[in-house]
């Protein structure tokens, strides 16, 4: 096609449609209807508790595992990747970057269940990690080989989606997200280099990547009682303001609000980087409760961010709930956790764990009080009703 083609007038907006599609396609191997601009409008912070709360943690860059980990929740089926979740609301801690070679074709599978969620009259939520914070800023720390590849073929197929665009002159000239990134990296070995390029073109504030899949994220979420956030929230968060924080880290990841992240996203009292509550059972129980007290109607925090070895757990009388149990093999290749929160009921685990029987026989010596429940669909809780339900997905 010439670009100067009489006939290129009538085709662009099919023309864009088909290139983008194509573009996804290439990249994930999934389809999309038509996406609109990202809404300027900030989403809710605050949302009711629906008849299901599943959350679900730090996915880290495996595909194979967080399909697993929505699978056990009944979220998604491992084999379609397409929502099963119903009405259900889902939320997923963030950390979905870094430490795995899946990083892109996780966030493609997020977004598209997000979408059928939402046709669904569910929802699925995506929080912002200190990982994703990181690859905005440029931190690369935790970026593994299979991670630059993925990023170095999107790239490929991202600039032929330019060329074909190009080729029209009545499409507006589309915006080259690579300008200005270096070529070279000293002190980095020189087949990286493009991996680099592309991760930082992709990912820094207004790059098509953060701005298509990590500008609706939300950085602190209450639904019904429960508190979501990565790494945890401390007094001046709160006082900064729960909606001034998320519309604030909007604003910077879609190139509004500066290059560099704000400050209460960086250090180890930061949202993302907080491990107070969550790290070992000497958790300042008295502090998180005036955490939560400053919030009104939230009665736990839920967090991500510390691996938990030992599973999913709560302390602080459940006041504190960690679910990032270090599923991806970039991290411990944990077995899937994910939490329930039901209505009217106590939280509980669900578990994939073979051998959670014999930590429940521990458990059984801890604690003399013990109920088990029977549990739809072939589930049964293994824990006393006092403390976090576990349940093993026999599946």
């Amino acid at each position: 096609m010439d670009a100067s083609d009489s006939g290129c007038g009538d085709l662009p907006p099919v023309l864009s449609s088909f290139v983008d599609a194509f573009v996804d396609f290439s990249v994930s191997g999934l389809f999309f209807p038509p996406n609109p601009a990202p809404s300027p409008v900030p989403a809710a912070t605050r949302i009711p508790a629906p008849a299901r709360l599943v959350a679900v943690g730090d996915f880290h860059g495996d595909l194979p595992k967080a399909l697993q980990a929505l699978s056990l929740a009944g979220l998604a089926d491992p084999s379609s990747a397409r929502w099963t979740g119903g009405a259900a609301v889902a939320v997923q801690v963030g950390d979905v970057l870094d430490r795995g070679g899946d990083e892109l074709r996780l966030l493609y599978l997020l977004h598209r269940l997000k979408l059928d969620a939402a046709v669904a009259g569910g929802a699925l939520i995506t929080l912002h990690g200190n990982h994703e914070v990181m690859n905005a800023d440029g931190d690369f720390r935790y970026v593994t080989p299979a991670g630059l590849e993925e990023f170095r073929g999107w790239a490929f197929w991202y600039r032929s989606g330019l060329a074909m665009k190009r080729l029209c002159s009545d499409l507006d000239p589309p915006r080259d997200p690579f300008r200005g990134v270096p070529k070279s990296f000293p002190g980095v070995k020189e087949e990286f280099w493009e991996g680099f390029r592309a991760r930082i073109a992709a990912l820094r504030p207004n790059g098509p990547i953060a701005s298509r899949f990590l500008a609706g994220n939300q950085t602190v979420l209450l639904v019904g009682d429960s508190l979501f956030v990565h790494g945890g929230l401390l007094q001046q968060h709160i006082d900064h303001g729960l909606e001034r924080i998320n519309q604030e880290v909007k604003d910077w990841i879609m190139g509004l609000n500066g290059r560099r992240s704000p400050p209460y996203l960086r250090g180890r009292d930061s949202v993302v980087w907080l491990r107070r509550f969550s790290e070992g059972p000497n958790c300042d129980c008295e502090q998180l409760e005036e955490v939560l007290s400053m919030i009104p109607g939230a009665r736990r925090m839920v967090m991500g961010h510390t691996i938990q070895e030992e599973g999913i757990n709560g302390v602080c009388e459940d006041k504190a709930i960690r679910i990032d149990v270090g599923l991806s093999k970039g991290c411990t290749n944990g077995l899937p956790e994910v939490l329930e929160i039901n209505a009217g009921d106590q939280p509980r685990i669900l578990t994939s764990n073979p051998l959670y029987d014999e930590r429940w026989k521990q458990e059984q010596k801890r604690q003399p009080v013990v109920v088990k429940e029977e549990v739809r669909e072939g589930l049964a809780i293994l824990v006393p009703e006092i403390r976090l339900k576990e349940v093993e997905n026999k599946g």
